[in-house]
Protein backbone atom coordinates (compact mmCIF):
# COMPACT_ATOMS: atom_id res chain seq x y z
CA UNK A 1 0.00 0.00 0.00
CA UNK A 2 0.79 3.49 -0.47
CA UNK A 3 1.97 3.71 3.35
CA UNK A 4 4.05 0.83 3.21
CA UNK A 5 5.86 2.76 0.25
CA UNK A 6 6.26 6.08 2.00
CA UNK A 7 8.37 5.06 5.44
CA UNK A 8 11.34 4.20 3.31
CA UNK A 9 11.27 7.41 1.05
CA UNK A 10 10.20 9.37 4.60
CA UNK A 11 13.54 7.82 6.27
CA UNK A 12 15.80 8.32 3.35
CA UNK A 13 14.87 12.18 3.18
CA UNK A 14 15.32 11.85 6.67
CA UNK A 15 18.47 10.19 6.63
CA UNK A 16 20.08 13.08 4.11
CA UNK A 17 18.80 15.46 6.65
CA UNK A 18 20.65 14.33 8.95
CA UNK A 19 24.31 13.48 6.56
CA UNK A 20 23.82 17.77 5.74
CA UNK A 21 23.17 18.42 9.13
CA UNK A 22 26.52 16.94 10.02
CA UNK A 23 28.64 18.33 7.01
CA UNK A 24 27.17 22.02 7.97
CA UNK A 25 28.07 20.74 11.48
CA UNK A 26 32.10 19.93 10.56
CA UNK A 27 32.48 22.79 7.89
CA UNK A 28 31.27 25.44 10.83
CA UNK A 29 34.34 23.53 13.50
CA UNK A 30 36.79 23.55 10.61
CA UNK A 31 35.95 27.32 10.06
CA UNK A 32 35.95 27.46 14.32
CA UNK A 33 39.62 25.95 14.29
CA UNK A 34 40.63 28.56 11.23
CA UNK A 35 39.85 31.37 12.48
CA UNK A 36 41.27 30.73 16.13
CA UNK A 37 44.92 29.93 14.38
CA UNK A 38 44.59 33.16 13.23
CA UNK A 39 43.84 34.67 16.12
CA UNK A 40 47.10 32.77 17.71
CA UNK A 41 49.32 33.53 14.72
CA UNK A 42 48.38 36.98 15.07
CA UNK A 43 48.55 37.17 18.43
CA UNK A 44 52.21 35.74 18.84
CA UNK A 45 52.67 38.39 15.80
CA UNK A 46 51.76 41.27 18.49
CA UNK A 47 54.06 39.89 21.14
CA UNK A 48 56.49 39.74 18.45
CA UNK A 49 56.57 43.10 17.62
CA UNK A 50 56.16 44.12 21.09
CA UNK A 51 59.28 42.53 22.31
CA UNK A 52 61.20 44.67 19.05
CA UNK A 53 59.65 47.34 20.29
CA UNK A 54 61.27 47.29 23.83
CA UNK A 55 64.50 45.93 22.39
CA UNK A 56 64.82 49.30 19.91
CA UNK A 57 63.99 51.43 23.14
CA UNK A 58 66.42 49.03 25.23
CA UNK A 59 68.99 50.56 22.82
CA UNK A 60 68.19 54.16 23.01
CA UNK A 61 66.37 53.96 19.81
CA UNK A 62 62.45 55.34 19.03
CA UNK A 63 60.75 52.76 17.27
CA UNK A 64 58.28 55.44 16.26
CA UNK A 65 60.97 57.86 14.75
CA UNK A 66 62.67 55.19 12.56
CA UNK A 67 64.63 56.36 9.38
CA UNK A 68 62.72 55.21 5.80
CA UNK A 69 65.43 53.51 3.53
CA UNK A 70 64.55 53.21 0.35
CA UNK A 71 65.40 49.94 -2.12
Amino acid sequence: DKTGNLLPWALELIEQERQLVEQERQRAEQERQRAEQERQRAEQERQEKERLIAYLRSQGVDPHNLPNHAG
